[in-house]
């Protein structure tokens, strides 16, 4: 287990959330970028790396999972509103402001699974997309919080919280391959599949959403090569 990927999990979401405070509204377009590069990198990982793996122990019913962990993903972005992908939406019901539970929820829950494939030494790779990714979802969550009248403090709080949820993915997983948790050890491919399905989703939605006249930019095109292209380069050096 790896302490530096724990830390550079919290440190992603964190400073992405705590950069609300320092950052106009103008930002945005940039961090978008820096979806669409992420996006690219854990679509290219879940390819290079994840996938074969799931498949290495002969386990031919996981395919089942994959595509269970793609509805899954679906059904929790019902209530997330898509903060995964940095949309912002104000929760207003008969002009009072709603605190957005729901939101909090499943956002820390996808966080919570998207630090489970890290456990494997070849996933180090992946830390850094997941890290990246956490950024822009991170802000947008920031931003409904403090849209929606909650505190400073409160939203920071939530924003450790949502922080704090990869690395304990990452921990939960790290115990259960190495079989801490009995027979829930078995299960492990199984839930790998969960995972990658989220993850196709999610790196999917990223790249394909709708844009102006359904086109990528010139802009959205280039961080989505670089995030491929470093995916590649890790790919052929072994990393």
């Amino acid at each position: 287990m790896s302490y530096f990927n724990i830390l550079l999990l919290f440190s992603g979401a964190l400073t992405g959330g705590l950069s609300v405070f320092l950052f106009k509204n103008d930002s945005q377009q940039k961090l978008k970028l820096i979806l669409s590069f992420s996006g690219a990198y854990l679509f290219a990982i879940t390819v290079l790396h994840l996938l074969p793996d799931v498949y290495t122990d002969g386990n031919k019913t996981v395919g089942l999972f994959i595509l269970l962990g793609f509805i899954f993903q679906i059904v929790l972005e019902q209530f997330s509103e898509g903060v995964e992908h940095g949309h912002v939406h104000k929760h207003v019901k008969h002009n009072e402001v709603v605190f957005p539970y729901g939101i909090i929820i499943s956002l820390s829950l996808h966080a919570f699974l998207e630090g489970m494939p890290l456990s494997g030494d070849s996933h180090n790779s992946l830390v850094y997309g997941i890290a990246i990714h956490h950024i822009p979802a991170a802000f947008a969550l920031a931003s409904i919080l403090l849209q929606n009248n909650i505190s400073g403090v409160k939203t920071v709080v939530l924003l450790v919280v949502f922080a704090l949820m990869s690395p304990m993915g990452y921990i939960f997983s790290n115990q259960l391959s190495m079989g801490n948790f009995g027979d829930l050890s078995h299960y492990y491919t199984s839930i790998m599949g969960i995972v990658i399905g989220i993850f196709l989703h999610i790196s999917t939605t990223i790249l394909f959403e709708s844009t102006v006249d359904h086109k990528f930019t010139i802009k959205k095109t280039m961080a989505v090569a670089m995030g491929i292209s470093i995916a590649l380069l890790g790919y052929f050096l072994g990393y």
